[in-house]
């Protein structure tokens, strides 16, 4: 069975519909991010063979059924249609009320005029899910710690809870890194509630692991090192973590010697493709959850994979267009599946929370993917800040310049963490 089903059952009683009192949305400061253009790490290019992958599986993707999840009753909240909807609800919060927010995701800072994408509200078949309460939620939150952990696309989500939170959390409130400065910290100490964001963006140890300078052209990882940057997870009381771009790449290099740098030009690597790798990967990241972990005390979520929009042709745009000047959904959320998204590697992902689920250790998947796939209008295309100036070939065709990957803020990641706290607090 595998993690992508438009028809997945996700039991959820009608008390969901009673929980809007206690949602909210965290918020968070605006500080200059020293990453670079965030594009390389996940718009990869990818090979013939990657191509021919995703086409002899991308048709089975409708026909997948996954296993039901255990929440309350018997709605699937993942599984749903965009409803346009420019009532007061959406937005939920102004981009520059939100002081944190980062010029990576900060569309109409760097130019974006259209605002129909933030109108848009996400309805699951058949029920609904709590309406946003940021008072409540912030209440819930007293004396907790949320930690996301992966890649930009988990930065980008946890810029939008700080952000949804942010004018409801009353008190001082600051935003830092850690001493690992892979580690990004928010704090509101009148409450005692921490948001952050640990940098791994493949789990297990690679070299993509420093935040600020982690653009690399090949995947070089020691694939059973995972402690040392784990001992900055073990405190949370909410885990959200993400891993799935950095893997596309159709060949990953393990490290076979302990001690030596992972970027060393006389290491000695076993060349994997990049399926057995993440496999791999998870099973390491799973077996040191099982150990280190209470599921009484911690919860644990995952982030399903999100779509990049990089061919225009498969929704009807031009041959060479992608994601650049999309301003509106694709309309038939049921059927439209973009090219990016491997059914492989959903599998593997699905098969490693099954096999930890009968070990008494439940992460819950938030199912992002499908709802995802229609929203190429949501991406941060080219209205974002740059960290190296524009070829002139950019300057010229700004689909080449355009970010498919990552999100506007405010926007679709908002929904995202609206899924997230009804699970927190169901």
């Amino acid at each position: 069975m595998g993690l992508w089903d438009i028809k997945t059952m996700i039991p959820c009683s009608l008390f969901l519909f009673f929980l809007a009192g206690g949602l909210a949305t965290l918020s968070f400061s605006r500080y200059n991010s020293q990453e670079e253009a965030a594009i390389r790490d996940i718009e990869l290019t990818l090979t013939n063979k990657t191509i021919n992958a995703i086409a002899n599986t991308n048709a089975n993707l409708r026909r997948l059924k996954i296993t039901p999840l255990s929440l309350m009753g018997t709605c699937d909240l993942f599984s749903g249609s965009w409803v346009h909807d420019n009532s007061s609800r959406y937005p939920l919060y102004k981009e520059q009320e939100c002081p944190y927010l980062e010029d990576t995701f900060a569309c109409q800072t760097y130019g974006r005029k259209d605002t129909k994408y933030l109108q848009w509200r996400w309805q699951p078949h058949g029920c609904d899910f709590p309406k946003f309460d940021g008072k409540a939620v912030v209440e819930r939150l007293r004396d907790r710690k949320i930690l996301f952990v992966g890649d930009s696309l988990n930065r980008n989500q946890w810029m939008s809870m700080i952000c949804m939170l942010h004018s409801t959390i009353p008190g001082v409130k600051n935003i830092g890194k850690g001493l690992d400065r892979n580690l990004h910290t928010f704090r509101a100490t009148d409450y005692n509630i921490s948001i952050d964001f640990y940098w791994a963006p493949m789990l297990v140890e690679s070299n993509g692991d420093i935040s600020s300078d982690h653009h690399r052209d090949n995947r070089i990882v020691r694939i059973k090192a995972i402690e040392k940057k784990a001992t900055h997870w073990v405190d949370a009381d909410i885990l959200v973590f993400n891993s799935y771009h950095w893997w596309r790449l159709t060949e990953v290099k393990l490290v076979k010697s302990v001690g030596s740098l992972l970027d060393d030009p006389n290491q000695e690597f076993e060349e994997v493709d990049n399926f057995q790798a993440y496999k791999l990967a998870l099973e390491t990241w799973s077996k040191w959850t099982h150990t280190h972990f209470d599921p009484s005390k911690t919860q644990l979520f995952f982030m399903g994979a999100t779509a990049t929009h990089m061919r225009a042709q498969e929704w009807g745009g031009k041959n060479q267009g992608n994601c650049y000047g999309e301003t509106d959904p694709v309309m038939d959320n049921d059927s439209f599946r973009e090219s990016g998204t491997n059914l492989q590697m959903l599998n593997i992902l699905d098969s490693t929370l099954s096999t930890l689920k009968a070990k008494g250790v439940n992460v819950q998947i938030i199912n992002v993917t499908q709802l995802t796939q229609s929203r190429k209008d949501g991406h941060t295309t080219i209205y974002r800040k740059y960290w190296r100036p524009l070829s002139e070939v950019q300057r010229k065709i700004p689909e080449r310049a355009s970010d498919c990957s990552h999100w506007c803020l405010p926007g679709v990641p908002d929904i995202w963490n609206e899924l997230l706290l009804a699970y927190i607090h169901q």
